[in-house]
């Protein structure tokens, strides 16, 4: 453990060139010891030092001759993050999903699971079958290190709740830090789900590159995550960049959030489904889920139903409002589009494209690339993997000795 031996700011110093080189061998992949220490700035000396305590830990391993270079004594060995041997839990909340998903440090998905369709009488039932779910993965996979959750927005994060949670008010009561951070044997780190989402997009997309970035999470409510110069953006109380809650139509409806007008009552998964029932696009459609609706209209669509085509392009322009606004504030490289609505895939893009192409000054249009999710699970469920991740590479000496704890092969000393 740090601190043995050394001052806390040695060992603060310690930990954190711990961190930056598992950064960079999980950027990067595999990198030998003389590559490590010219990128970071760091002495031979201490990279073999700590390098030797990362592969003790079952962090790094080493991988075989490196592709360039030599050290004096002969050919160097690449060194790699053991990204299979650890796996965290990633929790996704929507108001009527909840999912629970088990992930490596890669983000490829080892198993996922919904729990039953969630209403408002049946909220602390989801929250007892969560606690007996996780624990039951827990005590059949002890590689398990952490476990990651999004909940959605706008959550207070000192104060462990959601403020406000249209279609599902019952979800405010919830508090999520007093619930489940110290409810089982591993750390649980909770994130706002569209911050999820770009964590997300950003260590398991196609996004490795591109340090500002946004996600538009299209789901039953709509959600904004951003990084700035590779950093979430998060605001005072952790709320920061909560566009579903901006109004687009100052006399429009009525929000649960008081405001009238928010985006997200036009042009979310909860918006099209009254718009199914409304207009009768979807039969049967008072009885299914707002994913089902969704997924229902988004096949009609691409058979050339009209009336699917129409609330597509709407849902598109709507959405596109919401791009100008984002590419007015952020100004980021690339926004990602997510969940549920993304998968009505090209057509929605180009609606959503068309009004940006329409409402954004040249410079910046062109300079703002507009894609859809490329994540082959959902980009919150694996965001919150990500969450618990991104912890695990900032914190190794923790995660070292909880592996070696839940392995049985050191001491316990509980969830910390």
């Amino acid at each position: 453990m740090p601190g043995s031996g050394s001052s806390p700011s040695q060992a603060l110093v310690s930990e954190s060139n711990r961190s930056r080189i598992l950064s960079h061998l999980y950027r990067y992949g595999a990198s030998s010891r003389a590559k490590i220490a010219k990128i970071l700035h760091l002495t031979p000396a201490a990279i073999t030092k700590i390098t030797a305590h990362l592969i003790d830990e079952g962090l790094v391993e080493e991988s075989g001759p490196a592709k360039h270079g030599t050290s004096r004594g002969g050919k160097s060995i690449d060194l790699r993050l053991n990204k299979a041997a650890f796996h965290v839990i990633g929790v996704k909340f929507a108001r009527s999903l909840v999912q629970i998903g088990v992930f490596d440090l890669s983000g490829a998905r080892i198993s996922l699971m919904d729990l039953p369709t969630v209403d408002e009488t049946k909220i602390q039932d989801t929250i007892r079958a969560i606690h007996s779910t996780i624990e039951g993965l827990l005590n059949e996979d002890r590689t398990i290190v952490a476990i990651g959750m999004a909940v959605p927005g706008p959550y207070l994060r000192t104060v462990g709740r959601t403020a406000v949670v249209s279609s599902m008010q019952e979800w405010r009561k919830i508090n999520f830090r007093r619930e489940f951070e110290q409810s089982f044997s591993v750390p649980v780190f909770i994130e706002q789900d569209a911050r999820a989402g770009v964590l997300a997009e950003h260590l398991f997309g196609d996004n490795l590159d591109c340090e500002n970035m946004a996600y538009y999470l299209l789901g039953e409510g709509i959600g904004l995550g951003v990084l700035e110069a590779g950093q979430l953006v998060n605001g005072a109380l952790g709320v920061a960049s909560e566009l579903g809650h901006v109004s687009i139509d100052i006399n429009g409806l009525p929000c649960d959030c008081g405001n009238r007008g928010c985006l997200e009552l036009y042009c979310s998964a909860v918006a099209i489904h009254r718009d199914a029932i409304e207009e009768g696009i979807i039969a049967g459609a008072e009885s299914m889920t707002h994913r089902q609706v969704c997924s229902a209209l988004f096949e009609q669509a691409d058979k050339g139903d009209p009336k699917a085509v129409k609330e597509i392009e709407k849902a598109g322009r709507y959405l596109g409002y919401g791009c100008v606004t984002i590419i007015n504030t952020f100004n980021p490289e690339r926004i990602v589009l997510g969940d549920i609505i993304s998968a009505a895939g090209k057509p929605l893009l180009r609606a959503v494209q068309d009004v940006v192409d329409e409402r954004v000054v040249p410079e910046l249009n062109d300079s703002t690339s507009i894609v859809l999710s490329s994540l082959p699970t959902d980009a919150i469920v694996s965001g919150a993997a990500a969450v618990a991740i991104t912890q695990f590479l900032a914190q190794p000496t923790l995660f070292g000795h909880l592996a070696r704890t839940r392995a049985g092969t050191g001491p316990s000393d509980g969830p910390t």
